[in-house]
């Protein structure tokens, strides 16, 4: 499990980047994702399916991240915690960097944590717990 799950968070980090350059689909950001999945953020608890909202979605998210000067994310480390043969809950902590011509270089760290149902040895994240992303930019003067 743990080495299904680290390849994928690899492969997460690469989509995620890619689409921050617009060098990605979103159907191929959409294949790490189950089906239907919930988020849970201090802004409440939404659920959602995997379909062509969730691909407008993540496109409209990739041009605002890049709008606010986000350059590159990285995972800085991650740690699962088993929960049974098919699931885990993946803790991913993230080191943003953010840069535009009012913003000097800024770096952020944050943790999301993941759910993640591996099928068939195939990861893909059906739910997250996250902080206030909102706050965070604010604190640092990204937003």
């Amino acid at each position: 499990m743990e080495t299904a799950v680290r390849r994928f968070f690899a492969r997460y980090e690469s989509c995620f980047n890619r689409g921050l350059a617009g060098e990605i689909e979103p159907g191929e950001v959409a294949s790490l994702y189950a089906s239907d999945f919930v988020a849970a953020s201090p802004a409440g608890v939404m659920s959602g399916k995997n379909d062509d909202g969730l691909r407008q979605a993540m496109a409209q998210g990739y041009a605002h991240y890049r709008a606010i000067g986000t350059r590159a994310m990285r995972i800085t480390h991650l740690a699962l915690s088993p929960i049974d043969a098919n699931h885990c809950l993946a803790h991913v902590g993230w080191s943003a960097t953010y840069a535009r011509a009012d913003l000097p270089e800024t770096v952020i760290a944050f943790e999301v944590h993941y759910l993640v149902q591996i099928l068939q040895g195939e990861p893909k994240v059906f739910g997250w717990i996250s902080g206030d992303e909102q706050a965070l930019l604010k604190r640092h003067g990204v937003l």
